[in-house]
């Protein structure tokens, strides 16, 4: 049985001092595709309990995400709640996917992410040191799980669920009776002082994760991060806090025991708009083999510090 059809539209990560953006679309046009993020298993190692609540277990899902590659679980925090909730609502009730709203449309509660915060009385501490965040997504399929999982695998908003300094954040949605729901996080940081040690990296798949996803439908991603190709691998990623610049010499995968690199396309802020500084990615061009252990090594410089990472993952 197939994945149900779904709706997923690129995310926004701003500060006053710096910019990162994966996408920038408000169009409200939305893409739909049977995903094949991978079906959520329940034996999974330390993974969460579902709920029930696609609010709560997509935010969870996150969390376990985050905790699996060494990054600190975001703290719940209720006024930014309100403001995911409250786009959450506004897109179900204007049956549209959008990250901008539109002042004279029913349930109205702020045009950026950043009115939104400010509507539910979440502040910044400073005024030159924050950044902020969403992702949404539209899906048949109500299970927190399965859309957390579905926004992961969409390379443009993994580089904002997977911010090394976000601390905090909420999640909310709405359902449409018998039909969509939309769910919305927004992350923060309120102060850009902690995250990884200067130099250092996460990277997605984690090391040794088993059950990864062997493909993904790049057209489902708008911007697409794979132009004039549709089903590719799943992209691999390397993450550093966002004060920091990635500069990439050498990012390779290969099955283990072979000599061949596999064919990818390179994402860095250098060649794509839509990667952040203090990222980068690789999406094989061709989906992945079931059941294999794939090598993957990261060579380059975080903020001119050398990084040399070397892990493996194994697919479904």
């Amino acid at each position: 049985m197939g994945r149900p059809t779904r709706s997923i539209y690129p995310v926004l990560l701003a500060s006053l001092i710096l910019a990162a953006c994966g996408g920038g679309s408000d169009s409200g046009q939305s893409t739909t595709s049977s995903n094949a993020a991978a079906t959520i298993s329940a034996q999974e190692p330390n993974a969460p309990q579902a709920t029930g609540n696609t609010a709560t277990d997509g935010f969870n899902w996150f969390n376990f995400r985050r905790r699996q590659i060494g990054l600190e679980a975001v703290a719940r925090n209720a006024l930014i709640d309100v403001a995911a909730q409250g786009h959450s609502n506004y897109q179900k009730t204007n049956n549209i996917i959008t990250h901008d709203q539109i002042e004279d449309r029913r349930d109205f509660t702020g045009r950026t992410v950043g009115d939104r915060l400010a509507a539910a009385r979440y502040g910044f501490a400073s005024t030159n040191s924050y950044a902020y965040g969403e992702v949404i997504s539209a899906t048949s399929d109500p299970s927190g799980f399965n859309a957390a999982e579905d926004l992961i695998a969409a390379i443009y908003h993994r580089f904002v669920i997977l911010e090394p300094m976000f601390k905090e954040a909420g999640a909310g949605s709405a359902t449409v009776a018998g039909g969509l729901t939309y769910f919305t996080t927004n992350f923060a940081a309120n102060g850009l002082d902690r995250g990884l040690p200067r130099g250092s990296v996460v990277v997605y798949p984690a090391p040794s994760q088993s059950r990864v996803p062997r493909n993904f439908f790049s057209d489902n991603e708008s911007p697409d991060p794979v132009p004039n190709r549709n089903e590719v691998g799943y992209p691999i990623s390397v993450h550093a806090n966002i004060t920091a610049t990635v500069s990439v010499q050498s990012f390779t995968i290969r099955p283990r025991g072979s000599n061949a690199n596999l064919t990818v396309r390179p994402l860095t802020s250098g060649s794509d708009t839509q990667t952040p500084s203090s990222a980068a990615a690789i999406v094989p061009l061709d989906p992945l083999a079931a059941g294999t252990t794939y090598d993957v090594q990261f060579i380059g410089k975080v903020d001119n510090i050398d990084v040399n990472r070397s892990w493996s993952f194994t697919t479904q």
